[in-house]
């Protein structure tokens, strides 16, 4: 499998294990929400960090663009890993408002920085990064 369609997989990867997450939370079901969100958000740190410690760097290096989309990609992971402190404590005190509260939020800055990725930044490092292929496949 190519880069991009690899990616774009882990992107619905997780998009899944937080609509489960999610599902269950509204439900009142903490121990299937739990279930679901430990995975997810295991899921989305290797992602993060695979994008943070290789591909970000290897673009940077190849285009000398630092305070480009890369930058914006790195400000709105932490801003995800906010939300991951609030979406964690919200399922330990088995708050279903908070949780879906904090999930909405998630949900829509998720879906806006998998859209900036994969049809932005994606092919931008498809075009740029000598070894994108094989960059994504070693991670």
């Amino acid at each position: 499998m190519s880069a991009i369609p690899q990616l774009i997989a882990q992107h619905r990867g997780c998009d899944d294990w937080f609509a489960r997450a999610e599902a269950a939370a509204r439900a009142g079901d903490w121990d299937a929400t739990a279930a679901a969100w430990t995975p997810f958000e295991a899921d989305m740190e290797q992602h993060f960090t695979l994008e943070e410690s290789q591909l970000f760097p290897a673009f940077e290096s190849a285009t000398g663009m630092t305070m480009g989309p890369t930058a914006v990609m790195r400000g709105e992971h932490a801003e995800m890993r906010e939300l991951f402190i609030d979406l964690r404590a919200a399922l330990a005190a088995r708050d279903a408002d908070a949780f879906v509260g904090h999930g909405e939020t998630l949900l829509i800055l998720m879906q806006q920085h998998n859209m900036k990725e994969e049809n932005v930044l994606y092919p931008m490092c498809a075009q740029h990064v000598a070894d994108f292929d094989a960059l994504v496949a070693r991670a």
